[in-house]
This record gives C-alpha cells, structure tokens and sequence, in this order.
C-alpha cells in the first residue's frame, strides 16, 4: 500500500466519540446482550454504521468509500469492539477480507463492481481457509478449484467459516496446482454464498453467537473466472498480505473489548463493599486491575504502531506475529481477571464478564493460534 499521511489526535478523537456515542444511544448493552442471547446478528447497527459512511472507511474515494488510513480503521474497530466485538468482527471482515483484499489484489473491474457495495453495506463478505484437515499448516489446503470453460469448478469442505450467515460472498482459499514448493497452487477466489452446490452447517460454539461459525461445503460450485482475486496459483503472497491485515483489525477490535472488560471490572471494584470498603481499595483487587490496565494500554500502543508501520509499508512479519499473539493473550486474561473480580456474580449471565470470558477464548486460537505466533517470532530470531 502506498505511504498514507497519519491522522491527527482531533480525527482520531472526534471519530471514536462519534462511534461511542451512537453505540451507547441506539446500540447499547441491551441490544448486545439481545443479541448474543438470541444468537441474532446485529443487522440495525451495521446498516447504521452504513448510513452515516463507516463502512467506507479505508474504501479509496474514487469507489465511493471516505478514504483514510489503517490507523483510522484501527480506531474505529477498536470503539466498535469496546461496544460490541461481534458488529466489529462483521466490519473487520468487510474491510479486510472485501475492500482491502480487492482494493490491493483485485482488478479495476473487480474494484469497480464490488468496493462500491462495500463502502454502502449492500454486500458483506467472509473468509474460508481452514478445512477439517488444514489449520495451522494452512499451505495443506486441499479445497480444489479445477479449470473448467470460463471459470473454475470448487470441491471440497472448509470449517470456522465465521459470518457466512450474513455474508454474499466467500474470499475462499483453494488449491488449483502444485508446484515444487509448499506454497505453489493457491488460488483466491470470491464466491457468491449463493452458488449452486455450496452450502453450508451451523457450528455451535463457545461464544460469538451473533454472527456464528460454519461448516462450508463444496460440491461441483463453478465460479467465473473474474471471481479470482490474484493470479492462479500463485495465490500465497496475497494470502500473506490478507493475513497481516486480519491480524491489525482482530487485534484493534479485540483491544477494545478488553478495555470494555476492564471497565465492568473497574466499576464493579469500586461499587462492591466487603469488610466495610470498597473491594477496589484492596490491594489483592487493585493488583488485579493494575494488571489489566498495562495489559491494555500495551496491547493499544501495539496496534497503532503496527497500523502506522502498515500505513508507511514498514511492517514485519514478526511485527504481525507479536501484535496478534499479545493482544489475544491479554484479553483472554483481563477476561479472566475481570470475572474473578466479580466473583460469583461474574459467573453469572447477568453480567457482561461472562460474555468476554467465552469469546476472549477463541483469540488464542483463531486466525493463528498463539503456538504458531510463537514460531513466526522464533524464527524470525534466527531459532528453528
């Protein structure tokens, strides 16, 4: 991506009060907890972040969209994931998977048929790479896309498939060759959720229920080939650079829903009285919250530096692996912390805890587990 100038503290600030307060006015914790209960995606709020032009955000201007850099995306998902991690996770996707995959990878055309419908809302899109035998060795991808007429026919099956349910399109990882290396073969391909011959199996889950997981199955699906996002088989580059987006926008989002956690923890420990005192004013509870509070204002000063070095064409593998492996870990243990300053009540699905401690679980495992960041940083240092 070309060099894109920062924006300065007033946007920023002026951006994430306006997302806060339409979040807190029209989508707050009832609504959230609406949702995740009845398993409903948030489809009101994200037409309204459509509406008022988030959508567009990052979406170059020539296609309709507002334009910014990664820093700005970074600052809206995190506000969005402070107020709602599953209307977050639906945003990343369309900015990541959709508009920053076609915008970098795509052809004019495909920039011009699709990024416009991104930027509005009109379309949402997911990704398909893990196949019940391919997760952490995402080069053993074996969904096959074979070469027929004008086009390809898909075979095969993907699993964790995450917002199909409110998704057009698939940007689906397939196999069309091999080559002497590992990584030779890969083709991406943005498949219609519509087509003839996919269909797809809910899974049930810990958490994220808003917008779910799937099971996605190929059965003799042809797909045009202006559907293909990259060149044929030589897919894994552009992969590589979806990836590392991906890492940014889970990672900003996943910021704000610790600082959300940290927040119920907070208010609880300054609410809560045992032996005549505030629980807060212990300092067996103060630790704890001392604890969450570096954990995210270091995994917030990750995110940015890895959205400026993004924006400046400065970013590293290595920068990619310690971002995700760090901030996952931190919410999944400010969840932890969070619940246990609650006690007994965190314990219970009255209190929004509950909800950070299911869905902090999956960061460590999803989009990379925290094993194989571990590696990419190893490696990196010259270890094998």
């Amino acid at each position: 991506m070309p060099d894109t100038a920062p924006p300065d503290a007033a946007d920023l600030e002026l951006l994430r009060e306006s997302v806060r307060t339409l979040l807190r006015g029209h989508f707050g914790r009832d609504y959230v907890r609406k949702c995740d209960e009845e398993k409903l995606p948030p489809t009101e709020a994200f037409r309204e972040l459509a509406r008022l032009g988030y959508l567009g955000l990052g979406v170059p201007e020539a296609y309709g969209g507002g334009g910014g850099g990664t820093v700005l995306v970074a600052a809206l998902l995190e506000e969005l994931g402070h107020g709602f991690l599953d209307l977050a996770f639906w945003v990343f996707r369309n900015l990541a998977h959709g508009a920053r995959a076609i915008a970098s990878h795509g052809t004019p055309e495909q920039a011009a048929r699709y990024l416009p419908d991104l930027a509005q809302g009109k379309i949402s899109v997911c990704f398909a790479l893990t196949e019940p035998d391919s997760g952490s060795d995402a080069a053993a991808v074996q969904t096959s896309a074979r070469r027929a007429g004008a086009g390809y026919v898909v075979n095969g099956q993907k699993v964790f498939c995450s917002g199909y349910k409110v998704s057009d399109y698939v940007l689906t990882v397939t196999r069309t060759g091999t080559g002497p290396r590992r990584h030779d073969g890969v083709t991406l391909l943005l498949i219609p959720s519509g087509s003839a011959g996919l269909s797809a199996s809910p899974l049930r889950t810990l958490g994220h229920w808003p917008l779910g997981t799937s099971m996605l199955h190929f059965h003799d699906v042809f797909v045009p080939e202006d559907s293909r996002l990259g060149p044929e088989g030589k897919g894994w580059p552009v992969l590589m650079r979806v990836l590392e987006f991906e890492r940014l926008c889970l990672s900003a989002a996943r910021t704000g829903a610790a600082q959300a956690a940290l927040d119920d923890a907070l208010a609880y420990a300054k609410e809560r009285q045992q032996f005549g005192a505030p629980i807060g004013s212990y300092q067996a509870v103060s630790h704890k919250l001392a604890d969450m509070q570096m954990m995210v204002d270091i995994s917030r000063m990750l995110v940015y530096r890895y959205a400026a070095r993004l924006d400046a064409g400065q970013q590293t593998v290595r920068d990619a692996a310690i971002l995700k492996l760090y901030v996952c870990e931190a919410y999944k243990q400010v969840a932890d912390m969070g619940l246990q300053v609650l006690g007994g009540y965190g314990y219970t699905m009255e209190y929004d805890l509950q909800r950070h401690f299911r869905e902090s679980r999956l960061g460590t495992i999803g989009a990379g587990t925290s094993e194989i960041q571990r590696n990419i940083i190893a490696k990196t240092m010259g270890l094998r």
